[in-house]
């Protein structure tokens, strides 16, 4: 499969949409995307990439590709939305590859690095905290109060609505450009197209997966202006990483992806050819 494009990826009788770009034989780039973005929040950053050597599968994740938004709230927990990234892994044809992600991508980035390290050369992960430091961090008052709507979230039906009526000025509220917003909402912004991405935040409880110390080589990017994730858990990652670590902060707000491309892709290019 090393030479052929991919397209779509199949995985336990889900179907996910993937843009697979760059050289085909370029070094392997895994980028996840986070809520509620979708997988072309990453082509600013993978045409860097990939003028840098390297090829680049981006997934629409579950609950956000068409043919793989299953109903029911367990079938977003962690364990499924990790293995839904080991099985892109395989479908690329290599044995590791180099994982990216942002937000919720971010997450999961950790926990399969963590969890799988033979199927990881790297992580880097832009904006989200280790979640075994975002734990942490959320027993002190100010990730509380910067968390408030993981509670919302919990809440059934009624977060999808409040979300769906005011999605385009609550993202450029926290800093995503107008752009960017309508590119997301054109998609998202409807109660039914929110189910699958905010029971990510409902299936948490009830996962199994263990928030392990990722041992290999890994670059946390987070921006100081953060309106969801504060410092107090960007600077805890490092207890949670054993493996070569680098940290950068950037004057940016979440949305690193759309609004600091240059920056992001820098970073991961630095990490991915320090690893070799």
């Amino acid at each position: 499969m090393l030479n052929d494009r991919l397209t779509t990826v199949h995985h336990l009788g889900l179907v996910f949409d993937v843009t697979d770009g760059g050289p085909a034989d370029g070094t392997p780039v895994v980028l996840l995307h986070g809520f509620p973005a979708d997988r072309t929040s990453w082509d600013p950053i993978s045409e860097r990439l990939h003028a840098a050597g390297m090829r680049t599968y981006a997934p629409d994740q579950r609950g956000y590709s068409r043919g793989a938004t299953p109903p029911g709230t367990a079938a977003y927990r962690l364990e499924h939305l990790v293995g839904d990234v080991i099985a892109l892994i395989d479908a690329t044809g290599h044995e590791k590859v180099h994982l990216v992600g942002h937000d919720w991508g971010g997450a999961i980035s950790w926990l399969t690095a963590g969890n799988h390290p033979h199927r990881v050369a790297s992580v880097t992960v832009l904006s989200t905290p280790h979640p075994a430091a975002l734990s942490r961090a959320l027993k002190t008052p100010g990730q509380l109060r910067r968390s408030w709507y993981m509670a919302l979230f919990q809440v059934p039906a009624l977060p999808e609505r409040v979300v769906a009526a005011g999605f385009r000025s609550l993202m450029v509220g926290t800093g995503l450009p107008l752009e960017d917003a309508e590119r997301y909402a054109a998609r998202l912004a409807t109660p039914a197209a929110l189910r699958g991405p905010i029971s990510w935040y409902r299936a948490t409880r009830s996962s199994h997966v263990r928030a392990r110390r990722v041992t290999v080589p890994a670059t946390y990017v987070w921006g100081s202006r953060d309106a969801a994730l504060g410092r107090r858990a960007a600077e805890l990652t490092r207890d949670h990483v054993t493996g070569p670590y680098e940290f950068v902060e950037l004057d940016a707000t979440h949305w690193l992806p759309e609004t600091r491309p240059d920056e992001c892709a820098a970073a991961i290019v630095r990490r991915v050819e320090s690893t070799g």
